[in-house]
């Protein structure tokens, strides 16, 4: 899976919000000032020629909907970066983020929460 420029991404945010939308649809979901509809429309072909979206046909319009959810995104993207990053190394990202005060000490706590019990669920199995 390829990655998507920050436009392609802002795109794909309204795409998955909506779950599906014709052009103008999207257009109406940007802060302003709102990209002209010729720029959504061909980000949204784009899109599809990267396989992330399809498109059902009535006549000449067109409704997107995406072929690959948030998560799955999210999965790929986040993968990458820990890669690219911190060596493949969830525990240096952690890490980083820790030691730069870029996590609270009540985000920290509540990781350590999720981290316990994904530990007490795996080891268990």
């Amino acid at each position: 899976m390829r990655e998507l420029t920050r436009a392609e991404e802002e795109v794909m945010q309204v795409l998955w919000k909506l779950k599906k939308g014709f052009v103008k649809e999207i257009l109406e979901h940007f802060d302003e000032p709102k990209p002209a509809y010729n720029t959504v429309s061909t980000i949204v072909r784009i899109l599809q020629d990267k396989g992330f979206v399809s498109h059902k046909a009535y006549g000449r319009t067109h409704e997107y909907f995406p072929l690959i959810s948030k998560n799955e995104y999210s999965k790929m993207h986040l993968s990458t970066f820990v890669n690219d990053y911190f060596s493949n190394s969830f525990e240096k990202m952690v890490s980083f983020f820790a030691k730069e005060k870029s996590i609270s000490v009540k985000e920290m706590e509540e990781i350590m929460k999720i981290m316990e019990g994904e530990v007490k669920k795996q080891k268990a199995k």
